[in-house]
């Protein structure tokens, strides 16, 4: 039962990660009508400028205080990011609107691939490191009513309550601030939000900016666990799969849909793996993606589009 309790604690940890990622996409579709295949490059490029940050910011101002060192390089990396999500609504997306869904595709790969080299080429391509002071050593729970206590990591406990306070926090703007609300309504109906006097544009940029923050506290998260190196950008596709599962646009979609793949990718690693010679985590959330497009191509929670003929 203890092993089982293990396994179980882990999945729901990773799914937590995957969620954080996961609504990045679900915030970009809602608000645009595009999915932005660039996440997975908006984790790396952000992973890479906090990386590099850093280093650079406490050397160059003789900041010897590691946590004053990483809030400079946080806000210096956000700044990027937010100036990133700019440019790619002023000088690609917002030269596209009412375009073919293939053409809003092709753009977003498009990033992905110059976000990929361009951050290489500005920040290095080398494996970094980033330290923000979470603990690495595990710890043991329960030990009073399992023997031996239930293994967890203190590193991913600690980066599964930083993700999921932000989620929560992005749904609470998303339900509570007018900003959210400016957001949720451009997401229902473009035409009917602008007639009442939301600018588009100015929606489209703080939706790419929010999914910017997303994607640097997710590359932090897992530039830590990880190390940043160019696998990053595979590791934030897995929240493909995650949108797939609980439906484009929706929020909770995504909550859930992580948790339920990063349960299920651990459970089935660990018990049905043994049996086929293991591997079953790398491509359980694809397949489970697939179930679920033949069976219900909207998701968990997504809206169901019906036809009237």
């Amino acid at each position: 039962m203890a092993f089982f309790l293990e396994t179980l604690i882990g999945g729901l940890m990773s799914g937590m990660l995957y969620s954080l990622i996961a609504i990045g996409f679900v915030l970009i579709f809602k608000a645009s009508g595009v999915f932005n295949f660039a996440q997975g490059a908006m984790v790396l490029f952000a992973a890479l400028a906090m990386a590099r940050f850093s280093e650079w910011i406490p050397a160059a101002l003789g900041i010897e205080n590691k946590v004053l060192g990483n809030v400079l390089a946080f806000a210096a990396a956000m700044v990027v990011m937010i100036a990133v999500a700019w440019l790619i609504e002023r000088l690609v997306l917002g030269k596209l609107v009412n375009q073919e869904g293939i053409t809003l595709l092709m753009a977003t790969l498009g990033i992905t691939y110059f976000l990929d080299g361009f951050g290489q080429t500005l920040f290095g391509s080398d494996i970094y490191k980033i330290d923000v002071g979470m603990p690495k050593d595990p710890i043991f729970l329960f030990d009073s009513v399992f023997p031996g206590g239930i293994l967890v990591s203190q590193e991913d406990l600690y980066a599964a309550v930083i993700a999921a306070a932000l989620v929560a926090a992005l749904s609470l703007f998303f339900q509570k601030t007018a900003t959210g609300r400016a957001l949720r309504a451009v997401a229902d109906d473009h035409q009917a939000a602008q007639s009442i006097g939301i600018p588009l544009s100015r929606i489209w940029v703080i939706v790419w900016s929010v999914a910017g923050f997303v994607a640097l506290v997710a590359g932090i998260i897992w530039g830590s666990k990880l190390g940043v190196q160019f696998s990053l950008s595979l590791v934030a596709l897995k929240a493909l799969p995650v949108v797939i599962l609980g439906g484009l646009t929706s929020v909770p979609g995504a909550i859930i849909g992580g948790l339920i793949i990063g349960v299920g990718e651990k459970l089935s690693e660990v018990f049905i793996g043994p049996m086929f010679g293991g591997g079953i985590e790398i491509w359980f959330a694809y397949v489970l993606a697939l179930v679920f497009l033949l069976v219900r191509p909207q998701g968990l929670f997504g809206e169901k589009i019906i036809d009237r003929v």
